[in-house]
């Protein structure tokens, strides 16, 4: 994939149509970006690309299984631990990290994740 293709994309998907069965994201490695309609910070530009991801990720001591489509929808419909975006875009929105079970994994729990998602 060439950079431009990140950058000027010639189409952008929305939340329905990614989350639909079948989606038109594949089952395959790759990088992606997001684009925001609507900055989800005053001081960013609409319209732009504003996060860059790969599928799967490098780790060094097991194979990861994720993939894009695995990893957009997960942006999704995931929470904070799992996603740099998600933590981005909470954090910029001022939503309230906080640590959830005996762990180290920080979300913005129920109510903010579900605002997030939205």
């Amino acid at each position: 994939m060439e950079a431009t293709a990140l950058v000027s994309p010639d189409r952008l998907w929305s939340a329905q149509e990614i989350l639909v069965r079948p989606s038109p994201v594949p089952a395959a490695a790759g990088v992606y970006g997001w684009h925001f309609k609507q900055p989800p910070h005053p001081d960013l530009d609409a319209g732009r690309l504003l996060y860059v991801g790969i599928a799967p990720r490098y780790m060094a001591n097991r194979t990861s299984t994720q993939n894009l489509r695995k990893r957009v929808r997960y942006h999704y419909r995931g929470n904070a631990a799992g996603s740099t975006l998600r933590l981005t875009l909470g954090c910029l929105l001022g939503l309230d990290l906080r640590r959830v079970g005996s762990g180290k994994r920080m979300t913005f729990g129920k109510v903010g994740e579900a605002k997030l998602s939205q």
